[in-house]
């Protein structure tokens, strides 16, 4: 091993060779961030409940009513967006590891609060709680992720957090299927739904042992002794796995320099033009992403489909989410991210389009899953990429605060499709999707930079 004193943290991570014991950390992580994607996507497959019990509407009166279900959509995002710009400092400030632990506790207490509220304000209120922590935690593991990962290995790595996390994607539909139209022991369905996912915070503490401190970070806050162990231990056990010794590191010009990161930072000349990109490309790709899945139960009874149908087709769609990660184990470092990101928004545009004049069973399924698979091939590339634009220094807090502006859309973009959907259908709906996803692929085609299989150090210089 290398020994001068210009080797870095990163050049010694960035030459380690897939292993199970790589695979192994990005599972412990996908599994904490499992949950959150239990809660994120929930808020479609019961939405059906709410409206059974009274609680909420489809529609609104107004642009923003409390009683429709666009607000329950929008309490989801303004947590979310409060979290991922007002609070993703921390996990740059007091470490990976440690918000990784309380983002999920605060979610997981939000959530369980909010399963027992009956009235749509408290509801909403518990909603956008719990969704603060949600913010936090979504920013926090894909900085955890992309600095523990080699660079050959990050868009594998990313897909295959992002499979194991669009697992509960499928998990959710099969429970809300089941159990929205019930009520078991006085508490109806929905509240069940929103329970069994509460119950992260009963197996964080386990995940959080098994997880190291992020390597980068530690060094950046000089904090030597303890990054050098960590990735001693990293390098004895891949070696082990491996049966063979480790390639030298290679060391970068510059690399071994510290500096304190600040917010203002992202609009410097090195960043500005990236942190205007993302922004934009934030703002519109949430249009069609969750304007699809929080949507696709109340769009399929807007096109006459009853209301058990609808849950068992949406349940038959979900089953799709994880397959689009899936296969980009295996593809995602063999294209250009920013391309992948780019074409994907535009099969979201054309099958949504399709999918809005589907009416069998088979037509809305296929379409259904296509938008699916690329909605998924798109989020995992870009959680990849907006993670890999910026140093470690700066990385959590830039990245949420590009991402939060994602969750601002959000906010606004439910009370529109209940607008579109409400006078225009499904057709209405898929038309302002298309028009968002053609403004994603200019973005990123024309504007975002290379980062396929290149150091975070490299790219961020």
């Amino acid at each position: 091993m290398a020994t001068d004193a210009k080797v870095t943290v990163a050049a010694r991570l960035d030459r380690l060779p897939p292993s199970p014991h790589t695979r192994r950390l990005v599972t412990l992580l996908s599994l904490g961030g499992w949950f959150e994607f239990y809660d994120l996507f929930f808020t479609a497959y019961i939405a059906i409940g709410l409206f059974k019990g009274g609680i909420f509407k489809p529609t609104t009166q107004g642009l923003f009513d409390l009683e429709g279900f666009a607000s329950f959509v929008a309490a989801l995002f303004l947590g979310l967006f409060i979290g991922t710009l007002v609070f993703s400092w921390l996990s740059d400030r007091f470490g990976r590891r440690s918000i990784f632990t309380f983002a999920l506790l605060w979610y997981s207490a939000g959530a369980f609060i909010m399963a027992f509220q009956t009235s749509p304000q408290s509801i909403d209120l518990w909603r956008l709680i719990a969704s603060i922590g949600l913010g936090v935690e979504l920013v926090n593991v894909d900085t955890y992720l992309s600095e523990l990962v080699p660079k050959s290995q990050r868009g594998p790595a990313f897909a295959y957090n992002q499979f194991i996390m669009f697992t509960a994607l499928p998990v959710v539909a099969f429970l809300a299927w089941q159990l929205v139209p019930q009520t078991i022991l006085g508490l109806e369905g929905w509240r069940w739904v929103v329970l069994i996912g509460s119950v992260g915070a009963a197996v964080i503490w386990w995940i959080r042992r098994q997880l190291p401190e992020s390597p980068r970070w530690l060094e950046q806050h000089g904090r030597m002794a303890e990054a050098e162990a960590i990735v001693a231990d990293l390098e004895r056990k891949i070696e082990t796995d491996t049966g063979k010794p480790l390639p030298p590191p290679e060391a970068l010009s510059g690399e071994a320099e510290r500096k304190s990161g600040s917010w203002m930072e992202i609009w410097d000349e090195v960043y500005r033009g990236r942190t205007v990109m993302l922004v934009i490309y934030n703002l519109f790709q949430t249009v069609g992403y969750y304007g699809f899945s929080s949507w696709v139960p109340q769009l399929l009874v807007s096109q006459g489909i009853e209301v058990t149908k609808s849950l068992a087709y949406t349940f038959i769609i979900a089953i799709a989410a994880p397959i689009g990660p899936l296969v980009g184990v295996v593809f995602a470092d063999r294209f250009e991210r920013k391309w992948q990101i780019a074409w994907a928004a535009i099969g979201v545009a054309a099958f949504g389009l399709l999918f809005a004049q589907q009416t069998t069973a088979v037509g809305v399924i296929v379409f259904g899953v296509l938008i699916t698979l690329c909605n998924n091939w798109m989020s995992f590339s870009f959680h990849a990429y907006q993670a890999e634009l910026y140093p470690t220094r700066i990385r959590a807090q830039a990245v949420g605060f590009v991402y939060s502006w994602s969750r601002f859309s959000a906010i606004f973009s439910g009370f529109i499709i209940a607008f579109f959907l409400g006078r225009y259908g499904t057709t209405g709906v898929f038309g302002f999707i298309a028009g968002a996803m053609m403004v994603v692929f200019i973005v990123i085609a024309g504007f975002g930079p290379a980062v396929t299989r290149r150091r975070l150090e490299a790219i961020a210089a």
